[in-house]
C-alpha cells in the first residue's frame, strides 16, 4: 500500500489550503484514513480521520469547524480542506491508513505517506 500526499504550501493567516492523499494498492474501502501533523520539536498529532466505508469523520478539537476531511472511493483519494488557517497550524502533514477503528494514535496506523509541508505566515 502506498500513500502519496500533496497540496502543501505557504499561505497567510486566514487563508485556505487543500491537501490530497492518493492511495494505491490495498483495499481502500476497508481503511480509516487519517491526517496527522508534526510541528518542529513536537510529537506527531492527530488532525482528522474518515471511515472510507461509512464516511464518518473525526476531528481534533483545535480544527473543528475549520478543517474538513472527505473521500472519493472511486479515485482512492482523501482530501483535507483547511480553512481559516492559523500560524499554529504550521507543520508537516501526513496522511495515513489503518484498518483499526477508534484510534487516533499514530502507532495504530499501518501505512504512511511522505508528508507535505504547510506553512502559515502570521
Amino acid at each position: 500500500v502506498q500513500l502519496q500526499a500533496s497540496g502543501g504550501g505557504l499561505v497567510q493567516t486566514g487563508g485556505s489550503l487543500r491537501l490530497s492523499c492518493a492511495v494505491s494498492g490495498g483495499a481502500f474501502s476497508t481503511y480509516v484514513m487519517g491526517w496527522f501533523r508534526q510541528a518542529p520539536g513536537k510529537e506527531r498529532e492527530f488532525v482528522a480521520a474518515i471511515r472510507t466505508n461509512t464516511g464518518r469523520t473525526y476531528y481534533t478539537d483545535s480544527v473543528k469547524g475549520r478543517f474538513f476531511i472527505s473521500k472519493d472511493n472511486a479515485r482512492n483519494t482523501v482530501d483535507l480542506r483547511m480553512n481559516s488557517l492559523k500560524f499554529e497550524d504550521t507543520a508537516v502533514y501526513y496522511c495515513a491508513a489503518t484498518v483499526k477503528y477508534g484510534s487516533n494514535w499514530p502507532v495504530d496506523y499501518d501505512y504512511w505517506g511522505q508528508g507535505t509541508q504547510v506553512t502559515v505566515s502570521s
